[in-house]
């Protein structure tokens, strides 16, 4: 039989840290990635494709004969890049369009909630900016949650402290299109309180597979300050996520979503994203995303102990209740460092030094922003590495972690030092 080849669409940290644990499947796949970036390139073939050139990633597949395409990012999901695959012969791993919606549309996900009775924060819907101020000023409850519909890289989501915020909030999302499109509808939600969770699990369209918990940090700055970012850090597991919270996620959020998508004829396979609220009367759904978080998958997948290839075979053949998905009971700590300006405007192109002794020091360096230049890596993004490091427990990951990103140098970088703290 010939060597097994897995191309892997997109060029951040998730993508690295996916490519990091399929290099270490026992099957030896050859690992592609498009675009990839210059840590991805020590373990996979990077090729210079986008990864919302969908015609071009097909092409790419046909031509190398690619056995399994996994899609890792948020937009070539939602553009259909699943569905486009299909129709070409080539096996791919990811929701198709019909479902990757969930995320692709906040009013889609939460009109879903409230039809199945999914627990979720009250909301409503506008399309122009005057009516939905209008709506928040006679609630006159602040913080108000106001959220673009569509795909906005994690930053559609404004929480207004005060009229004056929520008026700039809606002023900047609705008429001067910051997130373009996605703003031409908004969702806004009261604010629920309580500790954060991330919990991704496999799906097959049928069976729902919760993986290990996660918590991340999106404020920019230590103490949650700061504006809100992709994140900024994320430890595994989370210390207030029980065994008997799972449980009541199980029967009231996870197979009840995925219930309700088989339901609307949207099957969802992949990899799903509850980002959930444990309030005081519940757990309930933030948000849905359609793949793996980024930066919850630097912490998640590092714990996997059963091989990746074999999941990925089980969601895509509709047989994820016959196999058996274990974890390491070991801490997992993701600390990302970023550009100076991160989440605003910041430099590309400096130099980043002491990744090896970063390596050397027991973590994992998570490549996010960087791409090579002769021997050099230089920073290429708003989020440049994550530093990950496990260890018996979330202190002595954490240790490890912080040891590594001290070795780490580039003009300009910073990085929170309370990740895995709360």
């Amino acid at each position: 039989m010939s060597q097994e080849k897995i191309l892997v669409v997109g060029g951040g940290g998730r993508e690295h840290a996916i490519i990091y644990k399929l290099s270490q499947s026992p099957r030896k796949p050859i690992l592609y990635c498009a675009p990839g970036n210059a840590g991805i390139a020590s373990l996979a073939k990077c090729v210079d494709i986008g990864s919302t050139e969908l015609d071009k990633i097909v092409s790419f597949a046909k031509s190398e004969k690619i056995d399994t395409v996994f899609v890792a990012p948020d937009d070539p999901l939602y553009m259909g890049l699943v569905d486009l695959l299909e129709q070409n012969g080539i096996r791919a791993f990811g929701p198709r369009k019909n479902a990757a919606i969930i995320e692709g549309s906040k009013v889609f996900s939460k009109n879903l909630m409230k039809k199945y009775n999914i627990p979720t924060a009250t909301y409503e819907v506008f399309e122009n900016a005057a009516d939905a101020l209008a709506y928040i000023k006679k609630q006159g409850k602040y913080p108000a949650v106001i959220k673009a519909d569509g795909l906005a890289l994690g930053k559609g989501v404004i929480i207004a402290q005060s009229e004056k915020e929520a008026t700039d909030a809606l002023d900047e999302i609705m008429n001067k299109k910051i997130f373009g499109t996605s703003g031409n509808r908004v969702v806004i939600e009261e604010f629920l309180q309580g500790p954060e969770v991330s919990v991704l699990a496999f799906c097959d369209g049928q069976t729902v597979v919760p993986m290990v918990s996660a918590q991340d940090h999106k404020r920019a700055y230590d103490n949650d300050k700061g504006p809100n970012t992709g994140g900024m850090g994320t430890f595994s597991p989370s210390r207030v996520y029980t065994k008997e919270i799972a449980q009541q996620c199980m029967e009231t959020i996870f197979k009840p979503t995925i219930d309700a998508m088989q339901k609307e004829s949207r099957p969802f396979c992949g990899v799903i994203y509850f980002g959930l609220m444990l309030c005081k009367d519940g757990p309930k759904v933030i948000e849905y995303n359609s793949r793996f978080g980024d930066p919850e998958a630097q912490v998640v997948l590092p714990r996997l102990k059963t091989d990746l290839c074999d999941i990925i075979d089980a969601v895509i053949e509709k047989r994820l209740d016959k196999i058996n998905i274990e974890w390491s009971d070991d801490s997992c700590v993701c600390v990302v460092a970023a550009s100076g300006g991160y989440p605003g405007k910041y430099e590309k192109g400096l130099e980043i030094t002491g990744l090896d002794l970063a390596e050397k020091a027991g973590c994992f360096v998570c490549h996010a922003g960087t791409k090579a230049d002769g021997n050099k890596i230089l920073t290429n993004g708003g989020r440049v590495l994550g530093v990950v490091a496990s260890g018996a427990d979330i202190e002595k990951a954490r240790q490890c972690a912080y040891e590594g990103i001290s070795k780490i140098n580039f003009e300009g970088m910073f990085y929170r030092r309370d990740i895995g703290i709360k």
